[in-house]
C-alpha cells in the first residue's frame, strides 16, 4: 500500500464529532461527487479509488442523514485498471448539500461558506477531508517531497491555501489540464500538513524518514568536504616537496633561516601529513608550538623562493 493510502486510511478511521463530520463531508462531496436526476429523483454519485474513502463516507453519510446508498465496485478501464468505488445517494439532496454548505439561494457554489472552517477544529478536518477526497503525497523514501491536493475550480484552490495559510502552512497553485492543483514542496510543511489533519501515525512514519535521509545527506556532505580537503592537503604537499626539490637543486636551502630548514625537513619526512599534523609533530620534535598559519607561512616563504629560482633559470 502506498504512503498516501496510508494517510487516507488513518484519517478514514479517525473519529469525528458532528461538526468536524460536516467540514469531512463538506470536502469529500464537492470534490469526488456530481448530481444526477432519474426516476427515483436526483442523487448524489460519490466515486473514489480508495475503499477506506469510501466507507469513512458512507459511515458517515448514514448516520448523519436519511439516506438509502447504492453501492458499486467497478475496474478502470486505462493501464493502471485500478478498482474504482462508488456510492449513490439518494435523499433528501438539496437539503444535504445547504448542511454542508454547498448550496444557497444562488444555487451550488464554488466553495463551501465559511460556517463549515469557522473553528481550527473544522478548518483541520476539512483539510483531512480534502486530502481524503482527490490528494496524494509522495513516499517519504523518495527524494521529492511533494504533496497536491485537486481542487474543484480556482474559487476552490483559493480556499484550500487560505485554509492551510491558518495554520502557517504556505501552498501553491497550478492548473493541470481542467484541473486546479494546490501543492506543497517543503518537507517541513508537508509534516506540518499531515499534523493538522491528524494523521499522527503516517506523521511519525514520515518524520522518521525524513530525519533518516536528512541525517544520511549531510554525512555524505561531511564525507565529500573531507575528501575534498584530503586532495587539497594532498596537492599542497606536493606542491612543496617540489618547490623544497628546487631549493636543494639551486643549494639555496642550507642558506636559509633554521626554521625554514626544519619545516623544509619535516615536510619530506612526512610527504602526506597536514598542516595541524605537521605542526603537532613540529611542537613534539622541538618543543615549540607553532600554529597552522605559522606552519603555512613558512611554506609561502620556500614557495615564493622557489619560484624565483625558477624564473630566474628561466632567464
Amino acid at each position: 500500500m502506498s504512503f498516501t493510502s496510508d494517510v487516507k486510511q488513518e484519517l478514514s478511521l479517525k473519529p469525528y464529532d458532528e461538526k468536524e463530520e460536516r467540514a469531512v463531508l463538506s470536502a469529500l462531496i464537492q470534490m469526488t461527487s456530481s448530481i444526477s436526476v432519474s426516476s427515483r429523483g436526483m442523487a448524489i454519485s460519490l466515486i473514489t479509488e480508495n475503499a477506506a474513502v469510501s466507507r469513512a463516507a458512507y459511515r458517515m453519510m448514514k448516520s448523519r442523514y436519511e439516506v438509502n446508498i447504492e453501492t458499486s465496485v467497478r475496474r478502470r478501464m486505462n493501464l493502471n485498471k485500478n478498482l474504482i468505488y462508488a456510492l449513490k445517494i439518494y435523499g433528501p439532496v438539496t437539503d444535504i448539500l445547504k448542511d454542508l454548505g454547498l448550496y444557497s439561494a444562488r444555487g451550488l457554489l464554488d466553495r463551501p461558506l465559511q460556517k463549515i472552517v469557522a473553528k481550527d477544529a473544522w478548518a483541520r478536518t476539512y483539510l483531512a477531508g480534502a486530502f481524503m477526497a482527490d490528494g496524494s503525497v509522495n513516499n517519504p523514501q523518495t527524494s521529492r517531497y511533494h504533496l497536491e491536493m485537486k481542487a474543484c475550480n480556482e474559487k476552490h484552490a483559493q480556499f484550500l491555501i487560505d485554509l492551510m495559510q491558518r495554520f502557517s502552512i504556505p501552498a501553491r497553485t497550478l492548473q493541470r489540464r481542467s484541473k486546479w492543483v494546490v501543492y506543497i514542496k517543503a518537507s517541513e510543511k508537508i509534516a506540518d500538513f499531515l499534523r493538522v489533519c491528524g494523521a499522527d501515525t503516517c506523521l511519525l512514519n514520515f518524520e522518521n524518514e525524513r530525519i533518516s535521509r536528512d541525517f544520511l545527506n549531510n554525512v555524505q556532505r561531511l564525507n565529500n568536504v573531507e575528501v575534498a580537503n584530503e586532495v587539497k592537503s594532498l596537492k599542497a604537499s606536493t606542491q612543496q616537496l617540489a618547490d623544497i626539490e628546487t631549493l636543494e637543486k639551486y643549494d639555496r636551502l642550507r642558506t636559509m633561516d633554521e626554521k625554514i630548514r626544519d619545516v623544509a625537513e619535516l615536510r619530506k619526512q612526512n610527504p602526506y601529513a597536514t598542516l595541524v599534523e605537521l605542526a603537532e609533530i613540529y611542537n613534539n620534535e622541538k618543543g615549540i608550538t607553532v600554529s597552522k598559519s605559522g606552519m603555512k607561512h613558512r611554506f609561502v616563504k620556500i614557495h615564493d623562493l622557489a619560484e624565483q629560482m625558477r624564473k630566474n633559470h628561466e632567464n
